[in-house]
């Protein structure tokens, strides 16, 4: 295994989006729909597995933490043969001139990572945040960078649904005084409480407080409404969710479409004297609606651990008589600092290894590639777009790129594996070129094709006005082209070292003359795939020592040529 070094910048804050739950990274809609993103984002990560994989994915040597971690976080890293190293408190230019020397980087919520900073990473590979939201990244720009950022999904979920404060009452016994009718409450018994946003945290706050007798009902676009009625909690629209809630407490991501989700408009809509308490992210609540509501007596009362600014420069809200204030607590415990600790460095290294990959928000196509066959497709989907590339490599660019996957096996696999395709094809050398977390293809699924009795992968490539196509499968363990425009090879091909491509007439002096050419210029032939028409022009594939130092030695013999390295 390749070893590694993370860099932490930051003490460990909250942990992936649990107040705001799995819905992590977003575009906007309206009212707290979720786009295509979003719901990927929200998807669950798969379990941990214990397979295996011998060539692991991503290789993470250096990690850099800048944050307050838990130790077991450093450890868990070293102990598999990680480099570490944690500078806390740096500047954005001290960030800047000391990220470029990681391929790992390890935050929790202060640590802001801008799509400068990932810019000045050269060889950044990953992003953890130890912790849920990832409001402090930029996941566009990680992405288009081939970066992965991961969190921990329920490291503070316990924490944050038990954050609780009776401060007001207590700081009065302090002061000497004994003001019980100043501090009259209200009973949970009976009382309605509105969850939006039925993720980790919202399910547990349903949990507990069912066992106050309170009745719990919910808002959210992606957790069936089955699955949250087996917690206890009716599902409803926001327009029939406002107007019946005692008590409404927010547990969603801050994205464009939950950003002023409590505003003027809905207040009005909910029971005079409503309140309202938000643990997830400032800027969900309007705080300005929220001051005038209860200023008003429309809201009666609110609880608030986060804000729109950390920490508030305006007062206004958190001196109100009927707010409790808390300075962001909700994952300000010592076990979920240990959880989200060691939650980040087990998930890292679980990739490190090909085990699985888990919390990542903007990789999905990387969650179902961690087996040992997904690995064969991936090599295969590579191996094919670079035949293709080096074929059609002074024709570029694409105009159209086109990968459909054969066979009942590959139903689950089109995602990865056109990804992988387009890696091969767009791929130069260069260390923020296409990979599995940025390429983006057309792509389709088949049951069958006629002739073909195996699972199988066809890339078709158009530039020019002139189309190109692949067909390829994996057999017996080894990555096969069995197509190249039509022409079916006799032999298949395995995709794997030197190999040569050329289009010529077949006739009996073709394989001795470029047997020859080849010997000329120092290279032995290790192989020989024909194709199986009888006449006419026709592909063949030859396995070489080692590439030719100048095909034109071999113009006057085909009509086309290309080489490369697999």
């Amino acid at each position: 295994m390749n070893h590694s070094r993370f860099l932490t910048l930051e003490p460990f804050r909250r942990p992936y989006c649990t107040t705001e739950d799995d819905m992590l990274t977003a575009s906007g809609a309206s009212p707290f729909k979720p786009s295509e993103g979003e719901r990927l984002s929200r998807q669950r990560p798969p379990p941990r597995t214990t397979q295996q994989i011998k060539m692991p994915p991503v290789s993470i040597q250096r990690v850099l933490i800048s944050e307050s971690v838990d130790p077991r976080c450093r450890s868990i890293l070293q102990e598999n043969g990680i480099e570490v190293t944690e500078r806390q408190n740096m500047s954005k230019d001290e960030l800047l001139a000391e990220i470029k020397n990681y391929d790992g980087l390890i935050v929790r919520s202060a640590t802001k990572v801008t799509a400068e900073v990932v810019r000045a990473a050269g060889a950044l590979k990953i992003i953890g945040r130890a912790g849920t939201g990832v409001d402090n990244v930029d996941v566009d720009a990680a992405t288009k960078n081939g970066v992965i950022v991961m969190n921990t999904p329920g490291g503070n979920t316990i924490s944050a649904a038990e954050l609780t404060n009776v401060a007001q009452a207590d700081m009065s016994m302090k002061a000497g005084k004994w003001d019980r009718k100043k501090f009259m409450g209200s009973e949970l018994f009976g009382k309605v409480l509105g969850i939006v946003g039925l993720g980790r945290i919202g399910k547990e706050v349903a949990t507990r407080m069912q066992s106050f007798g309170m009745r719990t009902i919910g808002y959210d676009p992606i957790t069936p409404p089955d699955v949250s009625a087996a917690w206890g909690v009716e599902q409803m629209s926001l327009e029939q969710l406002w107007p019946q809630c005692d008590y409404i407490t927010v547990h969603t991501p801050l994205m464009p479409s939950t950003t002023g989700l409590l505003n003027d408009e809905t207040l009005a809509k909910c029971k005079k004297g409503v309140k309202v308490v938000n643990c997830a992210r400032g800027g969900i609540i309007d705080e300005e609606a929220l001051l005038r509501a209860l200023e008003s007596g429309q809201c009666g009362g609110a609880g608030l651990d986060v804000y729109v600014e950390e920490p508030p420069m305006q007062r206004a809200l958190v001196n109100h008589p009927n707010v409790i204030s808390c300075p962001h607590l909700g994952a300000s415990t010592k076990e979920a600092q240990a959880r989200c600790g060691q939650e980040i460095a087990l998930q890292i290294v679980d990739m490190v290894k090909g085990k699985a990959l888990v919390g990542a928000v903007n990789a999905q196509v990387l969650a179902s590639t961690f087996s040992p066959e997904s690995h064969l497709w991936i090599r295969l989907g590579e191996a094919m777009g670079s035949v293709l590339r080096a074929y059609t490599s002074s024709k570029q660019p694409y105009s159209k790129v086109q990968v459909t996957t054969l066979g009942e096996r590959l139903k689950k696999s089109t995602e990865f594996l056109s990804s992988a395709v387009v890696v091969g094809l767009i791929t130069d050398g260069s260390s923020h070129g296409a990979n599995l977390v940025n390429a983006l293809v057309s792509r389709n699924h088949e049951e069958a094709m006629e002739g073909l009795d195996s699972a199988a992968c066809v890339v078709e490539v158009s530039l020019c006005g002139c189309g190109y196509k692949a067909l390829g499968s994996v057999q017996a363990g080894v990555p096969v082209l069995l197509q190249l425009d039509g022409c079916v090879f006799r032999q298949p091909v395995s995709l794997a070292g030197h190999l040569l491509f050329f289009k010529a007439e077949s006739s009996p002096q073709l394989l001795p003359s470029v047997t020859g050419a080849l010997a000329a210029g120092g290279v032995e032939m290790e192989s020989f795939s024909a194709s199986a028409a009888s006449g006419g022009e026709q592909w063949f594939c030859v396995g070489m020592s080692s590439l030719l130092g100048d095909l034109a030695s071999l113009r006057s013999l085909v009509k086309e040529a290309a080489q490369l390295t697999v």
